[in-house]
């Protein structure tokens, strides 16, 4: 077994549940999110050989699954940073909040799940997805304004 092998069978064994989440949030099943997860590190095998950088592994593996989720949803046409319909998996353990996190753009959706649902950082959400981390910073700060905004509505409505 090769080096870049046994660091793709390493990252699965760490960093499944980060990849389920994210997978399972996209394509809004937890069977299908399962199932992409699967199929990316399958296809990172597969093509292990055309990573240049073993340092950006995980970065790379994010790409391929972001992109294995939107082909499941049909989805091939959006950018890969503007994949849309994300959701809380239990959204009826709150309501509230599936329903504010609905409302953002999907650039934003999407970045809040890498960083919180996926544990991403900043330079791994910019990589996975193909912008600037300046930009991954400015979206997240606008998501949580969006989001502490739309709760307080709530709270002040309720």
């Amino acid at each position: 077994m090769d080096e870049r092998t046994r660091a793709i069978e390493d990252l699965y064994r760490r960093r499944y549940t980060a990849f389920f989440n994210v997978a399972a949030s996209v394509v809004q099943s937890r069977e299908v999110g399962h199932e992409v997860v699967q199929e990316a590190f399958a296809s990172a095998l597969a093509k292990r050989r055309q990573l240049r950088d073993d340092g950006a592994l995980e970065p790379w593996l994010w790409r391929i699954a972001l992109r294995t989720a939107r082909a499941r949803r049909g989805d091939r046409s959006l950018p890969l940073d503007e994949v849309g319909d994300c959701g809380l998996q239990a959204p009826q353990r709150d309501l509230d909040l599936d329903r504010v996190l609905r409302t953002l753009p999907p650039r934003r959706r999407l970045f809040v799940f890498l960083r919180y649902f996926g544990d991403l950082s900043y330079p791994e959400i910019a990589a996975a997805t193909g912008v600037a981390e300046g930009t991954v910073a400015a979206t997240l700060a606008q998501a949580q304004e969006q989001l502490l905004r739309e709760l307080s509505v709530e709270e002040a409505a309720g």
